[in-house]
């Protein structure tokens, strides 16, 4: 046999079944807990405006009432703006980590977000807010297709849906935290800075942390075969086996050689549309198009929903803070079933789960019923996210990966342009109950459609699910 032949590679090297068979460790999560920072300060963006909406109003730059796509001084022009740019980065610029690697646009589109993110907060007219926000957005749709593909191809298939669901209990922290941060200053103005700048200026320190965190972070192993450096990718596995081995004061058990080789290819974007990947294209693009629908449709308007219920801004900021509560409780029962419970049914359990504290909370009259209800909205709701991070992810192949996930999510970010606009007209015309009947139609069709034909993924190789 020829030392450069293939089968003296795939023995020599088996980066997929060496990755597989690596046990559930520490030094594993660090790296994982690592790239989870970034992701930190990016869901401090996607959820923080909804605590600073009243703040933003108060200032006089927004209002909630609007005129239309092109009035920029209404609130949904605010969370459009961002949606925008996060629609742009996902639809079209999903390539450039397919290209480029998971470890540099980590770096580089968290760079971009601290910039934007810092303009925000000392910018008063409401257009060039919103193209601030957009620049923010398109740096966070950057950093949320990376990370869940950096996530995914750095860990092994028996434990893959438990290392992305606990970095998200950790991530989600970042929704309660912005709802306390909004609480305390919103209210107050300190030092005679509008508060909501405050909050939207401590999210800009990420550039900062992420320089320091990116140091020695590996790039995917999965990522570097594919095109075709084995031997770097080698080497970094051989790292990690031996940090492993070190910490379990054991050597690995020998990998499992049945595990499909890699393909060294350049993903193409109409793989994804082929007959095999098509069904799970339209799948995802249909549940991201309507999960935002109850994330960001509730999420964003917590306070302006409780205030509909006759409570005043101080509560609504306190009660929004103890519903947003649930959210890393959310993710800790994710992480807790992730690969205990078929990933595809938690998707469907999640949405049941929505639409009906969604009937309670839009329904309710007594203070304990009606935050309650919201507390379980948020707990289901950050439960999905958890889940559909790594689901989406496990369902197409390293090559496209960031692609295909960039492409279905940017489906979320075409709902959530317009979500903002959809609440405030159903608000206008129906009350909460229009805006909840919106919700539960968004989750009827996650449960059609995830529930009939999604597929299962727990415990299966990538290569193996997603040829």
């Amino acid at each position: 046999m020829e030392i450069g032949s293939p089968e003296v590679l795939r023995r020599n090297y088996a980066i997929l079944a060496r990755i597989d068979r690596l046990p559930p460790s520490r030094h594993l999560m660090k790296i994982v807990a690592r790239i989870a920072a970034g992701g930190w300060f990016e869901f401090f963006e996607l959820f923080m405006p909804g605590f600073i909406s009243l703040g933003l109003v108060r200032s006089g730059i927004y209002t909630i009432a609007n005129k239309g796509l092109w009035d920029f001084h209404s609130f949904a022009s605010f969370l459009a703006s961002f949606f925008v740019g996060m629609f742009l980065s996902t639809a079209v610029f999903g390539f450039v980590s397919d290209r480029f690697g998971r470890r540099s646009v980590f770096v580089y589109s968290m760079v971009l977000y601290s910039v934007a993110q810092f303009s925000v907060a000392v910018l008063s007219d409401p257009l060039l807010i919103d193209l601030a926000r957009l620049f923010a957005g398109f740096a966070v749709g950057m950093q949320l297709i990376n990370n869940d593909c950096y996530v995914t191809e750095l860990t092994p298939r028996a434990s893959r849906g438990r290392y992305m669901t606990t970095s998200y209990i950790f991530v989600l922290s970042a929704i309660p935290v912005a709802a306390f941060l909004a609480a305390i200053l919103v209210p107050l103005d300190p030092f005679g800075i509008a508060g909501w700048r405050i909050v939207v200026a401590m999210g800009s320190a990420s550039g900062l942390l992420v320089y320091f965190l990116q140091r020695g972070l590996p790039e995917s192993p999965r990522w570097l075969e594919v095109h075709g450096r084995v031997e770097e990718a080698d080497r970094l596995i051989s790292e990690i086996e031996r940090a492993v081995e070190a910490e379990r004061g054991a050597p690995l058990s020998a990998p499992d050689l049945s595990v499909p080789d890699a393909v060294i290819e350049t993903g193409r974007w109409r793989d994804m549309f082929s007959r095999f990947y098509l069904p799970r294209t339209i799948v995802v693009s249909l549940f991201q198009f309507s999960q935002t629908i109850a994330v960001f449709g509730f999420t964003a308007f917590v306070p302006v929903l409780l205030m509909e219920h006759g409570f005043s801004i101080i509560h609504s900021l306190n009660y929004s803070l103890a519903i947003v509560l649930m959210a890393p409780i959310g993710a800790a029962i994710g992480s807790y079933f992730s690969e205990r419970i078929e990933r595809k049914w938690q998707l469907v359990l999640c949405a049941c789960l929505i639409g009906a504290a969604g009937t309670v909370f839009a329904t309710g009259h007594q203070v304990a019923v009606i935050v309650c209800a919201g507390g379980l909205i948020a707990l289901g709701n950050n439960w999905m996210i958890a889940i559909f991070h790594p689901y989406a992810a496990e369902l197409f192949p390293t090559r496209i990966r960031a692609r295909a996930i960039g492409f279905t999510f940017c489906w979320s970010r075409v709902s959530s342009v317009f979500v903002g606009y959809w609440v405030g007209d159903l608000m206008s015309a129906y009350g909460q109950r229009g805006v909840f009947v919106m919700i539960g139609l968004a989750m009827l069709t996650i449960i059609v459609g995830i529930g009939v034909f999604g597929p299962r993924t727990n415990g299966r190789s990538l290569e193996t699910l997603s040829p």
